[in-house]
């Protein structure tokens, strides 16, 4: 009663609304109205007001619908333009996707592409004939094709759902304890806020030691053809706010490029003559990639002179203080090896695909490794941005090129040996993300595949070895089996297979809270170390189902010794990280040096002498274009495939996450998400 009581006053109100406003003089009356408002106090002026509002805001809804419309208009025509023009101008596969196991999968997913095409057209043509709403039987069916259909139901739901439902279950079993997992990573993270845990040095060098107070340092620099970041990463080392007599670099060059090799040379030519005790080395025979360059560099006689090493891959660019936050970490610590620091990027608000990076290696940082590196004093070297000490790496048997991650190696088998590392999340290095799709596919590659083949190798001795039950468990695992080998497996299954197979075999059943709810509440966690980025949380969780179909192929090569596993490719980077921004971070970060300015002017200068070398070198280079991606294109047409057929069932969560997950696999085919090539 109540309501019909309303609604018949909002009635009454609007008839004398309309009667009022179809006045003819209704228009000079209001007029009247806004010169004095005082001239007539019979005028309902409250309504008036109200209708003109009303009105206005309509106006502006319409306006803002507009510009949206139109918006979206100009943004769809572009795309299309753009993958009309690459899908004409390329002929050829991406090379990252021309390894046999590559080929493989995708052969694999074209005849899914193709299974569920055909399942489409026959479940059509079972919507339009009325069978889904009343499904038919072999026995009372009348046409073919409607005992087809019969028999497709008895086969589906006593013979395809239910192993079907089994790997659904198995998957989202494994996607709960990952998310536990997480879970737990993040409020490990929040005790240490909460009670500002952080490592403390037991010395602090501020000047007024003496030079024979400072160990021996060695400094290494690993290039290769990097001849657009090598004068940051040298100029950087350089400038270390460290005796001079008390470090040597060696920047160790594998390049087979003779200009980059000569630019090189002159760069630390220019140094040696500044005093700085800098050396070049040149391998003859490149072996064994950056594990190869690292173990010819530790076998030369003067390194027995020298306590700890410090390792920078060639586009970072650490502090002027970065020795002296991290050096007075070993001070009476005789069991720490390694004391690893965080990477803070020049380049993260480049493009999308920087942005998603960002996130990721934030979560990466701050969680993952601040965490183990407080609680169980262990984590994965990252490979560069560290200090080593020789004496441990001497005892766990040295750099091994038995892999594609050295890092990762000679951090297991120092873990093994009873050694402890230490993490410095305050202490930031500065480096590049890769900005192509295609940079990061080959990253990603190689830090997905190269965990697997440490697994197979390091799993005996890891049983053998004198450590703790705890720390073997937490090794296999943690480390090793749920966060390389089970998260890309579980992802690539459960996003990419088993949610379109569902939504042809419905008996089959993905609840909604494993499509929508759980991996978003995953996307949060991961975000809140980059509370800058919660924007682009929805394409960071899209992108990262994306991805998962490049790490389940990189962790089946790895795992099984396929031929791509053990691919090595350096990542290329622009030399976004400039002079400028290394100064500028030295001010912000530390306090200043005398001889900095001065140095990296010098450097600048050098560098103008050579930037003709090195345009020209460019132009006759190989030209650079946005590839096509076979497995993520094919991919794309079946989510979007499966999108369609979960219209039919009226499924409105898996009908849009399989629509916009289509999207993000048909963008990243295209190449669309990171640098884009004229």
């Amino acid at each position: 009663m109540s309501s019909q009581a309303q609604n018949h006053e909002f009635q009454e109100w609007w008839n004398k609304q309309r009667g009022f406003l179809d006045k003819p003089d209704s228009t000079a009356f209001l007029a009247v109205e806004i010169r004095n408002p005082t001239s007539d106090p019979t005028v309902d002026k409250g309504h008036t007001r109200s209708a003109r509002q009303l009105s206005w805001l309509w106006l502006l809804k319409f306006q803002q619908l507009a510009t949206s419309l139109a918006w979206l208009t100009n943004g769809s025509v572009s795309l299309l333009r753009t993958a009309n023009r690459r899908i004409a101008t390329n002929t050829t596969d991406s090379p990252s996707d021309s390894s046999a196991s590559s080929r493989r999968l995708y052969r694999i997913i074209k005849l899914f592409l193709f299974l569920v095409i055909l399942l489409l057209c026959f479940e059509l043509v079972a919507y339009f004939k009325g069978w889904h709403f009343s499904p038919p039987s072999v026995e009372s069916a009348e046409a073919a094709v409607e005992r087809v259909y019969a028999k497709w139901l008895e086969i589906r739901a006593s013979y395809l759902a239910p192993p079907l439902q089994s790997l659904t279950n198995v998957c989202i079993i494994l996607f709960l304890i990952q998310s536990v997992d997480r879970v737990g990573l993040m409020l490990g993270c929040f005790w240490i806020k909460f009670w500002k845990l952080r490592p403390v040095a037991a010395v602090e060098y501020d000047g007024s030691e003496s030079v024979e107070d400072y160990p021996m340092v060695l400094v290494q620099i690993p290039m290769c053809n990097e001849r657009e970041v090598y004068q940051q990463s040298i100029a950087a080392c350089c400038v270390q706010d460290w005796p001079k007599e008390r470090m040597l670099i060696q920047v160790l060059d594998d390049s087979d490029e003779l200009d980059a090799q000569l630019l090189i040379k002159a760069e630390v030519q220019k140094w040696q003559q500044r005093g700085v005790h800098i050396l070049y080395r040149h391998r003859l025979i490149r072996t064994g990639y950056k594990a190869g360059n690292l173990k010819s560099a530790m076998s030369c006689d003067y390194v027995k002179d020298y306590e700890f090493v410090a390792i920078f891959d060639a586009d970072f660019q650490p502090g002027p203080d970065f020795l002296k936050k991290t050096i007075p970490h070993f001070k009476g610590k005789d069991d720490l090896a390694l004391v690893q620091t965080r990477w803070a990027f020049v380049n993260k608000d480049e493009n999308l695909l920087t942005r998603l990076q960002n996130i990721n290696l934030s979560f990466h940082f701050e969680v993952e490794q601040q965490v183990n590196g407080v609680f169980i004093n262990f984590f994965g070297f990252n490979g560069t941005a560290g200090v080593w000490r020789i004496k441990a790496l001497e005892e766990c048997g040295g750099w091994l090129e038995r892999t594609t991650v050295e890092d990762m190696d000679i951090a297991v088998r120092a873990h093994l040996c009873g050694w402890k590392f230490v993490y410095l999340n305050d202490v930031k290095c500065l480096c590049e993300l890769p900005e192509s799709y295609e940079a990061y596919k080959k990253q990603q590659h190689r830090w997905h595949s190269g965990p697997m083949q440490l697994f197979r190798l390091c799993f005996v001795d890891t049983l053998r070895a004198k450590v703790s039950f705890g720390k073997k468990a937490n090794l296999i695992f943690l480390f090793f089996l749920l966060r390389k080998l089970i998260l890309p497996f579980y992802s690539f299954t459960l996003f990419c297979i088993i949610l379109p197979l569902s939504m042809f075999l419905p008996e089959a059943e993905l609840p909604a809270w494993v499509v929508c709810y759980i991996p978003g509440l995953m996307s949060i966690l991961n975000i809140l170390p980059a509370p800058r980025s919660f924007p682009f949380i929805v394409p960071y969780l899209l992108f990262e189902n994306t991805m998962s179909v490049t790490k389940f192929n990189a962790m089946i090569s790895g795992l099984f010794r396929l031929g791509s596993s053990y691919e090595w490719v350096v990542t290329k980077k622009l030399g976004r990280s400039s002079e400028a921004d290394l100064v500028a971070f030295a001010e912000r970060e530390s306090d200043p040096l005398v001889e900095t300015t001065n140095l990296h002017r010098s450097c600048s200068e050098s560098g103008l002498d050579v930037l003709n070398k090195i345009e020209t070198t460019k132009k006759t280079g190989n030209k650079k274009r946005n590839s096509l991606y076979r497995k993520e294109l094919a991919l794309a047409m079946i989510l979007l495939t499966a999108a369609v057929r979960s219209l039919l069932s009226a499924q409105g969560i898996h009908f849009y996450f399989l629509l916009f997950q289509g999207i993000s696999f048909l963008v990243v085919g295209l190449d669309l998400i990171g640098e884009q090539v004229s």
